[in-house]
C-alpha cells in the first residue's frame, strides 16, 4: 500500500482541483534500506542489481511509521513509459547511481552529474529519477530545470507542484511551504542543468536534512560547478565504439533492431564521426530513419561529417547536428527554427505552438486535412527525427506538450541568425538594423516594457516590416503596421493601437477589451486567427463577430454572448461562413439555429455554458448540435444563474411554448464524430446514456453534477466500445450493474463525491485494459469495492491494475485503512490511499463558481493520467 497526503490551499469549499496523475509520484517511506555499499567508493554492483529485481518483494512489508506523505512535481519531459529515453550504454552508469541513491548513509547528499551538453546527464537523471526502485524508495521526488536564465519563484512553484502549492508568487512564501513540505520526508530533488554555484547558494537553505537518507541530484556541464560539491561526482563518459553501433542501430532501424548488411560499413563510420556523444547519434539515426536508405545518401553524410573543421568541440557538435536540420524538408525547416523562440529548458505547449506556426504562414494545406492536423503531421516528423521530444499525452493521445534539447536550441538561434529568420534584439543595436527585420525576438532583459530605452523612443515613429513580435509584454510602443504574430506575456492595447494592426492573425494570451472599445473595430481586423478574450463576465460580442473569415480559434475566459448572424436579406455581400472556426470556448446561451451551424461548419470543440435558460429549454438551443459533423470535444454546463429572477424564467416558458413543446436534453442527438463529451447540470435519466453509448467514436465521457437523475444504472450490452476514460462526479447513483461488455476497453475509472454508490461492478474489474479505478470521496462500500476487485485481478496475475482511494477526513482515512488491512493486496504497490486536507479555503459566491469551474474541465487541466 502506498500513502499519499495531499494538501489543497485557497480552494473554493465546493469546488475541488482536479488533480493532474500525469506529475503525482508519490509513495509511503520505507524502512531503512538494506546495507549497501559508501556512495564514495562506488561497487558491489551485483547486490544492486539483486536489489533491483527483488525490490518489489521489499516494497510488500509493510511499513508502521506514521504520517502520510506526498510527492511534488515530475520531470517534465516524459509523459509516460512508453516514450522514456532508453539507458542505451549506459547500465552500468544507472546502477551505480541507483547505489548512490539508496545507500545508507543517512545525511542529505548532494549527487552531481557532470559532462557536456548531449552527453546524456538529463536522461541518466530521468531513468534514475522514474525507476521502480527509487519511486518505492523516497516518499517525495520532484523536479525542477534551472538553466542559465532561472527564476527562483517559478524554481520553487515547480518543486512545489500546481497540485499542492497555494496560488502564492511570493518568493519567501514558496520556498518556505517548500520547507514545510520537506520536513521529516526522505525526498529526491532533481535540479537539471545548473549553470552557476551562485543559483544553488540561493536555494540551498530550503532543502532540509532530515537525516533520512534524502538526496539531490544536480546536472551540470561546469566541472566547477560539480566540484564545489566535494570530490565525489558522476561523470558521463562518452560511449565507445560497440555501445555507439548499438544505439545509432535503435535510433535508425527501430523496427528491424539492426543494420542492412550493405550499410554496415558506412552506418558504423557515421556511428564513429559522432565521437560518441548521445545526442548526435540520436538526431543522425533519427534522420537517417526518414531518409532513404541507400549507399550514396549514407556516403553523402559521412563525407559531410568529415568536411568538419577540427574546432571547438561544442561548436563542431552544433555543425555535426546541422547536418540534420541540412537535410530536412523543405516544409519543416521553419518550423524547426522556431523551436528557438521558447526559454531555455521550458516545456512547449504544442496548441500554442501549432498556433503560432499557422498564423506565421509555415503549415501548407492540403485538400484532405486541416491546417491542425497538417500541423500535427510536421510536430510527429520532428519527434520521429529525435529533434524534439515528447512531453506530456492528452486524452486523446496526441501530444500535449513537447521539449527541445539546449544544444538543438542553440543550433536553432545559430541556423536563425545565419539564415535571418529571427532576429534576437540587443539593447545596444542599431535602429536602422532592427527596422527591416521581419522575426524579432526579445530577451528576457529586454523587454517592450522598457520604454524608456533610447532605442524604443526612435522605433516608437518608425515604419518597421516585423510581420512577428515574440518576448515579454507591456505597453507596445512600435509602429507595426505589417504584424500578423504577436506573442507576449499581458499586452496591452489602446484602441489606436489595435485600428493599426489590421494584419494582425495571432493575439497574446489575455487580450482585455474595455467596454469603451467599440467592439466594431474587431471587424477591421479581418485577418485574426487566435482571438482570446477577457471581457469581463456578460460580455457581449457584436455582430461583426460574424464577418472574420479568416478566425479559427475564440475563446473567453469569463463567457461570451454571441448575438444570432445577419439575416441574409440585410446582407449586401455573399454570406460570409467561418469554415476555418476551430475552435469556440466559453459561449453562453449559444443557440445553435439552422442558420448558426451553417456558419460554422468546421467547428471540432466547443465549451457552451447555459447559466441563464431553463434546462427544459435548453434542448431548443442544442437541437441543431446533430448538423456539425465535425465535432469531436463538446463540453456543455446547463443551470441557472443566481440573478435569473421567476419573471425572466417565466417569460422564456411563454416565448418557447408558443412555438414548440420544450422537451428534454434526453431527447438530443449528438453528432457521430464526437470523441469527448462533458456534461454538468444537464437532469439526463440514466436510460439516456444507452443513446450516449451509441456513438461510435466517443473516447471520453464526463458526468458531473446533476448531468444524470437517478439512483439505478444498466448500461446494455454494445454501448460505448471506444470509450476510454469515465468519469463520474457528485451524482446520485446507488446502484450500478455493469459487467466488461458494457465498457470492452475501458482504461482509466474515475469516481468523485458519490455518497450513495454501494460497490463497483466486480465485473469492472476484467477489463483487460483498465489501468486505473480512481475513488475520491465516496461511499466506504465503494473504496472497498475498489480495493477487492484490486484482490481478484491481482490473485489472476494482473499486475496492471492501480487502484487509488482519497479521503479528506483523517478518521475516514483511518478507518479505512484498518477495514482492509487484512486483504492480501494492503501492502501492494498498486493500492495508493490518499489523505489530503484543504487550508485557507475561502467561499466563492454562486455566480463566481460558476464560471471558476470552467478551469478544470479546460484541456490544459485534466486527462493528465
Amino acid at each position: 500500500m502506498v500513502v499519499i497526503r495531499e494538501v489543497w490551499y485557497n480552494c473554493p469549499t465546493k469546488l475541488t482541483p482536479r488533480k493532474d496523475y500525469h506529475s503525482l509520484e508519490i509513495h509511503k517511506p520505507r524502512a531503512s534500506p538494506a546495507s549497501m555499499a559508501d556512495p564514495t567508493v562506488i561497487q558491489d554492483i551485483d547486490y544492486v542489481k539483486d536489489k533491483v529485481v527483488n525490490f518489489k518483494e521489499e516494497g510488500r512489508v509493510k511499513d508502521h511509521q506514521k504520517g502520510p506523505t506526498y510527492s511534488l512535481s515530475a520531470p517534465p519531459s516524459t509523459s509516460s513509459s512508453n516514450r522514456k529515453s532508453k539507458m542505451v550504454g549506459f547500465e552500468e552508469e544507472l546502477i551505480q547511481l541507483l547505489d548512490v541513491l539508496t545507500a545508507r548513509q543517512s545525511s542529505l547528499q548532494i549527487i552531481p552529474i557532470v559532462g557536456m551538453g548531449g552527453i546524456g546527464k538529463t536522461t541518466l537523471a530521468r531513468n534514475a529519477y522514474e525507476h521502480r526502485l527509487i519511486v518505492n524508495h523516497f516518499d517525495i521526488r520532484a523536479w525542477a530545470t534551472i538553466s542559465q536564465e532561472y527564476s527562483l519563484t517559478e524554481i520553487f512553484s515547480t518543486l512545489f507542484s500546481p497540485q499542492i502549492s497555494s496560488q502564492s508568487t511570493d518568493e519567501q512564501q514558496l520556498a518556505q511551504q517548500l520547507y514545510q513540505s520537506l520536513i521529516d520526508r526522505r525526498y529526491l530533488i532533481i535540479l537539471d542543468d545548473i549553470w552557476s554555484i551562485n543559483a544553488w547558494e540561493k536555494m540551498m537553505f530550503f532543502f532540509p536534512d532530515n537525516n533520512n537518507g534524502s538526496r539531490i541530484i544536480l546536472t551540470t556541464r561546469l566541472s566547477n560547478v560539480a566540484v564545489h560539491f566535494g570530490s565525489t561526482f558522476l561523470t558521463k563518459k562518452f560511449l565507445d565504439k560497440d555501445k555507439s553501433w548499438k544505439l545509432f542501430c535503435e535510433k535508425a532501424f527501430p523496427h528491424e533492431g539492426c543494420c542492412p548488411l550493405e550499410l554496415e560499413k558506412i552506418g558504423k563510420k557515421i556511428a564513429t564521426k559522432c565521437k560518441g556523444l548521445p545526442l548526435l547519434i540520436v538526431v543522425i539515426g533519427g534522420f537517417l530513419r526518414k531518409s532513404s536508405r541507400t549507399q550514396e545518401l549514407w556516403e553523402d553524410i559521412s563525407n559531410d561529417i568529415s568536411l568538419i573543421p577540427n574546432i571547438r568541440e561544442e561548436e563542431q557538435n552544433l555543425d555535426i547536428l546541422s547536418l540534420s536540420y541540412k537535410h530536412l524538408p523543405v516544409h519543416l525547416k521553419p518550423c524547426f527554427l522556431y523551436m528557438g523562440i521558447f526559454p531555455e529548458g521550458r516545456e512547449i505547449n504544442v496548441s500554442k505552438l501549432i498556433k503560432l506556426w499557422i498564423a506565421d504562414g509555415f503549415i501548407k494545406p492540403n485538400k484532405t486535412q486541416s491546417l491542425e492536423e497538417v500541423a500535427e503531421c510536421y510536430l510527429k516528423d520532428l519527434v520521429d527525427r529525435n529533434l524534439l521530444l515528447v512531453g506530456r499525452l492528452g486524452w486523446n493521445g496526441k501530444i500535449k506538450t513537447c521539449t527541445i534539447h539546449d544544444l538543438l536550441r542553440d543550433l536553432c538561434i545559430k541556423a536563425s541568425q545565419k539564415e535571418k529568420f529571427l532576429y534576437l534584439i540587443r539593447s545596444y543595436d542599431s535602429p536602422l538594423r532592427i527596422i527591416k527585420e521581419r522575426r524579432i525576438l526579445f530577451p528576457k532583459q529586454i523587454t517592450a516594457v522598457n520604454c524608456e530605452h533610447p532605442l524604443f523612443h526612435i522605433l516608437e515613429s518608425a515604419p518597421l516590416l516585423t510581420r512577428t513580435l515574440l518576448g515579454n509584454g507591456g505597453r507596445l510602443p512600435f509602429n507595426f503596421r505589417l504584424l500578423r504574430v504577436l506573442n507576449a506575456v499581458d499586452m496591452t492595447f489602446s484602441p489606436t493601437d489595435i485600428l493599426k494592426h489590421v494584419n494582425l492573425r495571432y493575439f497574446p494570451k489575455h487580450f482585455h477589451i474595455s467596454r469603451e472599445l467599440s467592439w466594431s473595430i474587431m471587424s477591421l481586423l479581418w485577418n485574426v486567427q487566435t482571438l482570446k478574450i477577457d471581457g469581463g463576465p456578460r460580455f457581449v460580442a457584436p455582430i461583426e463577430i460574424w464577418s472574420m473569415p479568416q478566425l479559427r480559434h475564440l475563446e473567453s475566459t469569463h463567457g461570451m454572448y454571441l448575438p444570432d448572424p445577419p439575416l441574409r436579406s440585410q446582407e449586401i455581400d455573399d454570406v460570409i461562413v467561418l469554415k476555418n472556426l476551430h475552435t469556440f470556448k466559453g459561449a453562453v446561451n449559444l443557440k445553435l439555429s439552422e442558420e448558426v451551424c451553417k456558419r460554422i461548419p468546421n467547428i471540432k470543440k466547443l465549451k457552451l455554458l447555459y447559466p441563464d435558460l431553463a434546462k427544459r429549454l435548453c434542448y431548443n438551443h442544442l437541437y441543431n448540435i446533430v448538423m456539425l459533423h465535425k465535432l469531436e470535444y463538446l463540453d456543455c454546463q446547463f443551470g441557472i444563474s443566481s440573478k435569473f429572477s421567476v419573471l425572466q424564467f417565466s417569460m422564456q416558458m411563454l416565448k418557447y411554448i408558443a412555438c414548440s413543446t420544450p422537451r428534454s436534453l434526453g431527447n438530443l442527438k449528438y453528432p457521430t464524430s464526437l470523441q469527448r463529451l462533458i456534461l454538468w447540470h444537464s437532469d439526463l435519466e440514466w436510460k439516456d446514456m444507452t443513446a450516449i453509448g451509441s456513438l461510435p467514436d466517443l473516447e471520453v465521457l464526463e458526468l458531473g453534477y446533476d448531468s444524470v437523475r437517478g439512483s439505478k444504472w444498466n448500461p446494455v450490452e454494445g454501448g460505448f466500445i471506444r470509450l476510454k476514460y469515465l468519469s463520474i462526479r457528485y451524482l446520485e447513483l446507488k446502484y450500478w450493474n455493469s459487467e466488461r461488455v458494457h465498457f470492452p476497453i475501458l482504461e482509466n475509472l474515475i469516481l468523485y463525491q458519490l455518497h450513495e454508490l454501494e460497490e463497483i461492478p466486480l465485473g469492472i474489474g476484467e477489463i483487460t485494459t483498465l489501468g486505473l479505478i480512481d475513488v475520491d470521496n465516496c461511499n466506504e462500500s465503494t473504496a472497498v469495492s475498489a480495493v477487492r476487485i484490486l484482490e481478484e485481478q491481482e490473485s489472476l496475475g494482473n499486475e496492471d491494475l492501480r487502484v487509488r482511494i482519497h479521503f479528506s477526513e483523517e478518521n475516514q482515512f483511518e478507518r479505512f485503512k484498518e477495514k482492509v488491512a487484512n486483504f492480501e493486496c494492503f501492502n501492494s504497490n498498486n493500492l495508493q490511499l490518499f489523505y489530503y486536507h484543504h487550508l485557507d479555503c475561502s467561499i466563492e459566491s454562486s455566480e463566481n463558481s460558476f464560471f471558476h469551474l470552467r478551469q478544470f474541465l479546460d484541456d490544459d487541466f485534466s486527462l493528465d493520467i
